[in-house]
């Protein structure tokens, strides 16, 4: 058996972080601008985070909502859909999808983003990460 030619690709360090589609009464999702601070700054994405170590992807979930949106939620309301695994330049990302249609609270930014109540058919039309963007056909069929 021969082994592939060429030098072995770089080993990237795996980030893991969780995202979550709050789903609302008429079947909009909230999406979120990255915080000016943040890499890929402006772009809309689902809300979330990076775990902390030893976090579950729900506890973490359950954590970022109510720091970026200030809404409480429990883990028996957070349902995996699918994942997303994407090579950055710097990074992979591995992202647990969940989808989340009760909470406690009315989600406001606290964190000086954009949210905004989409369609799922309108969120193809946004500028988001490259990761987000495969995550989108799950949601539209969902919905």
């Amino acid at each position: 058996m021969t082994q592939p030619t060429g030098a072995a690709p770089r080993a990237l360090p795996i980030v893991l972080v969780a995202a979550v589609a709050l789903i609302d009464e008429d079947h909009r999702v909230l999406v979120a601008t990255r915080p000016a601070r943040k890499s890929m700054a402006g772009l809309w994405e689902f809300p979330g985070g990076k775990l902390e170590p030893g976090e579950t992807p729900e506890a973490c979930l359950i954590r970022e909502l109510h720091e970026e949106l200030g809404i409480v939620t429990r883990a028996a309301c957070l349902a995996p859909l699918t994942f997303a695994s994407h090579a950055y330049p710097d990074f992979h990302l591995l992202m647990p999808l969940y989808v989340c249609r009760v909470w406690e609270g009315e989600p406001e930014p606290r964190e000086g983003q954009k949210i905004r109540w989409l369609r799922p058919g309108a969120l193809f039309d946004l500028p988001m990460p490259e990761a987000d963007k495969p995550l989108l056909p799950f949601l539209h069929e969902l919905l």
